[in-house]
């Protein structure tokens, strides 16, 4: 969101799902869209099929890839380099798309200077992806008459994610491959509603509708509302959460539908600091990790089908949600209880119902202004911005960067310089394979709600290496290893994969319970974001019988 935010001024994806059926060029860079975001791949998968180019870009042959008409195989932490090579190419070529930058965009001068190092050969050979893959990418984004650029975790989770999107909001503002039907970037949001959340203000640096906190403006239609005074200041990110929990600045701690005791990177400290708060409430529907750490668990209601109020997708879609059954037992919807703590607090927020809420928050968020709920019903879902209640805006954002009229086109988007930076962890003689993360297609995030129960069909934690390393290493297919970093270690079966490259290696952190993936990984964290490394950390693989001797 943070990327897309700095240059467009808005959070979210700029595409809805059906534009990617009308690209001719569909590129998915970090992204194994194929397991992770399955629904989503139907409609790349119809756009290949009317006869769209899909390239793939991730360190991994996914099972995305399989299906690409190009896979460039970069190695871990270099999309920046990738980017800026593409981008030369495109500008040496004569592609560039000169009207829109002059239009539409800022600082295309110094981002032009930034990138000349970046010849192909270069590029090649930083990013391990060969030259002449580089220029049919480059000259397919920038000759198509519609292209998408998706990414995903594969993108953020790293020290300097911020810039990573960056980089590709550059090649759209050279192409000018965005404000158009068909053309656009789309990041697929890691889990559900994550849009939504940052819709609502639950970032420390926005107010519902992405309104900055240091807005005074915006901020005084908040106090007025809520009879309350707003903290002019950004709050922490999760991160700077536990920073601050190290300090002993943050001694209580409400959980809501979270679990980073099981999902944080470097898992081991955040669980030391967890459980040491003087107080940690949990509010959620599964007695997670993190809820077995808790004083208090309030059982919430959070499930699709005991609620009401909406979710948002990755194509900035809000959709109702529909209580169909009440909440077994003492469970209760997770607005009767925040509104009973607000009540224990000295407060009474009384609010009727759900679509209250949500009338209120209409009142203060533009985009959202023109969505009562009857009229979600009635056409089945709205994305935003839709400001008024008899008009519709077009499904893609930014089309004014289009308009003729310069007053019309508002502010225009910067091109960011973006340097290329290794992974914080290097590779070494200890630690020398690079361990990347990621989702399988049958399982979910920690596994909360897609693990503890026995099936045939049900996989387990694996540690993926390449044919090449499993020789060297002497390990088979199945036996059960030491994966060790300078953080922990953990013990898991080997499974040989053929689309992994020597000195990769994959696993997922869907099994915590079993295989704690998270002992392994790094939490350094992108300052602007707050999104830990995930993609890289340094590992290496012993034999168990060789180590136990």
């Amino acid at each position: 969101m943070v990327g897309l935010a700095a240059t467009f001024g808005a959070g979210g994806g700029t595409s809805s799902y059906a534009e990617a059926e009308a690209a001719d060029v569909i590129i998915m860079w970090g992204s194994n869209a194929r397991n992770a975001h399955p629904i989503f791949f139907h409609h790349v998968l119809t756009a290949v099929n009317n006869g769209a180019r899909l390239f793939v870009v991730d360190p991994r042959r996914s099972e995305t890839a399989r299906f690409a008409d190009r896979w460039l195989g970069l190695e871990v932490g270099t999309d920046i380099a990738l980017s800026n090579t593409i981008a030369r190419e495109i500008i040496h070529a004569g592609l560039a798309h000169r009207d829109f930058i002059e239009r539409a965009t800022s600082g295309f001068e110094e981002y032009a200077a930034s990138v000349e190092e970046w010849t192909l050969e270069r590029g090649e050979a930083v990013t391990g992806v060969p030259a002449e893959a580089i220029k049919e990418l480059a000259h397919a984004y920038a000759g198509a008459r519609a292209a998408q650029l998706c990414w995903t975790l594969g993108i953020t989770e790293h020290h300097n994610g911020v810039d990573n999107v960056l980089s590709l909001c550059n090649l759209a503002l050279l192409t000018g491959q965005v404000g158009r039907f068909g053309a656009g970037l789309t990041p697929l949001r890691g889990q559900n509603n994550v849009q939504g959340g940052g819709d609502m203000g639950a970032l420390p640096n926005k107010l519902p509708g992405f309104q900055d906190v240091t807005d005074d403006v915006a901020r005084a239609k908040f106090d007025t509302r809520w009879s309350a005074t707003v903290p002019p200041e950004n709050g922490w990110h999760l991160t700077q959460m536990f920073d601050a929990m190290e300090r002993g600045e943050l001694t209580s701690l409400l959980v809501i539908g979270e679990n980073p005791a099981q999902s944080e990177a470097d898992v081991s400290r955040a669980i030391d600091l967890l459980s040491s708060r003087d107080h940690l409430v949990v509010l959620d529907i599964h007695m997670t990790g993190t809820a077995e750490l808790a004083d208090v668990v309030l059982p919430g209601s959070a499930s699709w089908c005991e609620s009401d109020g909406t979710v948002t997708n990755s194509e900035r879609r809000v959709q109702r949600v529909r209580k169909a059954i009440n909440p077994p037992g003492e469970a209760r919807d997770d607005i009767d209880i925040l509104l009973a703590l607000a009540a224990r607090l000295g407060h009474d927020w009384n609010y009727r119902d759900h679509e209250e809420i949500w009338d209120e928050l209409r009142s203060l968020s533009p985009m959202h202004a023109g969505m009562p709920w009857w009229r979600l019903e009635e056409l089945g879902g709205i994305q935003w911005p839709c400001y008024s209640e008899d008009t519709l805006e077009p499904p893609y954002l930014h089309g004014r960067l289009w308009a003729e009229d310069p007053a019309d086109r508002g502010r225009p988007a910067p091109f960011a310089v973006v340097i290329d930076e290794p992974p914080v962890e290097a590779v070494d003689e200890e630690f020398p394979l690079r361990l990347t993360t990621g989702r399988r297609l049958d399982s979910y995030n920690t596994g909360v709600q897609s693990g503890g129960f026995s099936s045939p069909n049900r996989a387990g934690e694996t540690v993926d290496v390449s044919p090449g390393d499993a020789s060297r290493l002497g390990v088979a297919d199945g036996e059960v290893v030491r994966v060790s970093s300078r953080r922990g270690a953990v013990e898991a079966p080997v499974r040989i994969d053929r689309g992994l490259r020597d000195g990769l290696v994959f696993m997922t952190f869907h099994f915590p319970d079993e295989v704690d993936v998270n002992q392994l990984t790094i939490d350094a964290v992108d300052p602007r974001s707050g999104t830990a490394e995930f993609k890289a950390a340094a590992v290496r693989i012993d034999r168990i019988a060789a180590t136990t001797g």
